[in-house]
């Protein structure tokens, strides 16, 4: 601070044992012809950077708000989620799974795997963040990424490279002797795929009815973590998929011997006895509501046998290494019992239409009627009916339609509400009957996965991709996206278990990512200077980050 009679300063003074700000004013005596200092004041019960601060205004470096020369921020762009979720895909090796030496086309697809758990949407969508975002730069790519060169080019590579990354990973993840989970689901497609033989149309299991799609097989190991992935014709039944997947696993991964764990749509009677045959590999899987019922007719189990809390292993006495546990799930067992009490309603109401048309019909066509609506609810092993000739002359006869409910198997149908059978071989001496029930409910680990992959959190589709080798590229930067995305869930287990339930719950993976997101680079200019500077997390932050470990 100039004055007429010198500079007034703050000196601050550290070697006592509180620090003291010493206010002097410096000047120049003519006389002596030497500087000379004065002190004006003492300055106390001040932290060291409170001192500083009033140091910075007696040199005029604090500037008042609104004045041209106050700190302003230039611009903001999103750094913490990208950084966690790119340091956690490091932390994992993945980058050098990708490939052992560093090349940018890995550094893209770290951007692209980071930017699906972060952003989601397309590849031209991510590129464009790059204003918004510190995604690309925290990669190494600077600048306006190009959609062609460092998305489309980058996945071409990936393809290829998909079977050694998913050796990689089998041998990382999963060893001899071990569970491997096997799913599949499918995902549908908008627009024309006149070329692809992959987009086909098939049985939807999202309920998609008049779609395209492509079916996509999950290979996790026992807690879910993916350790590969393939992308099939959307016409593709779920049974054929499992010898060939089972080859990979014995050929590629280089796992010899292993249990197989898939649904009842999955391991089949024929794909059951196929397994066995290699004589190696054990399976656990469910049987179908046919085969339960063929134990029932053999007199092997009860419907009274199954119960919630204790399971029910029976031996098969025609094959002594087969083992069934009996198991029964009270919440579907009400949730069958009510959709098919509804649907018994709906098929009653639909027929009484049928009955109710007063025109003449042929019995022709009054049976396609009839059989159109049993075909359409499912419930004709439900329902007696018949159709009988009216009073009237045959050229003009009017036909009655009659039905009623076959009571006893309804009662019957009931007694199995909610109780299901799992077939296993493995011996008892590896793993006693609760294992080998908890084994088969691993599943849902894979089913949770194809939640994340397809709209919870990684959004697969829309597929924007037009060609097959594209589209498989995607579905596996997806599948990588959720390798990374398992492990951060790993990590921040301590987070949700500790969270609330009901109006208290709060905490989402999505929750988790937005909170990250606030964490910004700030580019901030101050007296002229410009910098960057990233924003300081809150406790809540820190928090997230040091579970994350990064």
């Amino acid at each position: 601070m100039q004055t007429k009679q010198g500079n007034i300063h703050l000196e601050i003074q550290t070697s006592r044992k509180s620090p003291v700000g010493i206010i002097r004013n410096t000047f120049w005596d003519k006389t002596k012809k030497s500087p000379r200092h004065t002190q004006l004041g003492r300055i106390t019960g001040c932290t060291v950077d409170q001192l500083m601060m009033l140091q910075l205004a007696f040199r005029e470096k604090v500037v008042p708000v609104g004045s041209p020369k106050a700190t302003s921020v230039l611009s903001s762009r999103e750094l913490g989620a990208s950084r966690a979720a790119i340091a956690m895909a490091k932390k994992l090796g993945l980058h050098r799974i990708l490939l052992s030496r560093s090349e940018p086309w890995v550094d893209a697809v770290l951007a692209m795997i980071a930017g699906r758990i972060v952003y989601q949407g397309s590849k031209l969508s991510l590129c464009n963040i790059w204003r918004d975002s510190c995604l690309w730069e925290l990669c190494g790519i600077d600048g306006e990424p190009k959609v062609e060169s460092h998305c489309y080019q980058p996945l071409d590579r990936l393809l290829q490279r998909q079977k050694a990354i998913q050796i990689k990973l089998a041998a990382k993840h999963a060893s001899a002797g071990t569970l491997v989970l096997y799913d599949i689901t499918s995902t549908y497609f908008e627009g024309e795929y006149k070329d692809s033989e992959l987009v086909k149309y098939g049985y939807n299991r999202d309920g998609k009815k008049g779609h395209e799609q492509v079916v996509v097989g999950l290979i996790t190991n026992a807690q879910g973590c993916p350790i590969g992935s393939e992308v099939f014709a959307g016409n593709t039944k779920d049974c054929t998929t499992v010898m060939g997947k089972i080859e990979e696993i014995r050929n590629e991964y280089g796992l010899d011997h292993f249990v197989f764990v898939g649904d009842r749509g999955m391991i089949t009677q024929q794909r059951f006895e196929d397994i066995r045959a290699l004589g190696n590999i054990s399976t656990i899987g469910a049987l179908t509501h046919g085969q339960l019922k063929e134990l029932i007719q053999r007199d092997l189990i009860q419907p009274e046998l199954f119960d919630e809390t204790n399971i029910v292993e029976i031996i098969d006495p025609d094959s002594a290494d087969l083992r069934y546990c009996l198991c029964l799930n009270p919440i579907t067992k009400i949730t069958e019992s009510k959709t098919r009490q509804r649907l018994l309603e709906l098929t009653e109401e639909n027929l009484k239409l049928i009955a109710d048309y007063k025109k003449s019909v042929t019995v022709e066509k009054l049976g396609a009627r009839v059989g159109r609506i049993l075909q359409k609810y499912k419930m004709g092993k439900f329902i007696i009916w018949s159709i009988e000739a009216g009073p009237e002359s045959p050229s003009s006869r009017k036909h009655r339609l009659a039905w009623s409910l076959d009571q006893d198997k309804i009662k019957r149908e009931e007694e199995l509400d909610g109780c299901y059978v799992i077939r296993t071989d493995v011996e008892d001496s590896r793993m006693n009957t609760l294992a080998v029930v908890e084994s088969y409910k691993a599943l849902g680990n894979v089913e949770r996965a194809f939640r994340n992959i397809k709209t919870v959190q990684l959004e697969m589709r829309p597929v924007y991709h037009k060609t097959d080798e594209r589209i498989r590229a995607h579905v596996f930067l997806c599948t990588l996206a959720y390798y990374v995305q398992w492990h951060m869930m790993q990590k921040l287990k301590p987070l949700f278990e500790a969270d609330g339930s009901g109006a208290e719950h709060r905490w989402t993976f999505a929750g988790v990512i937005n909170r990250l997101k606030q964490i910004c680079e700030h580019e901030i200019n101050m007296g002229g200077v410009t910098y960057r500077q990233a924003t300081l997390p809150d406790e809540e932050q820190q928090e997230i980050l040091r579970l994350l470990e990064t």
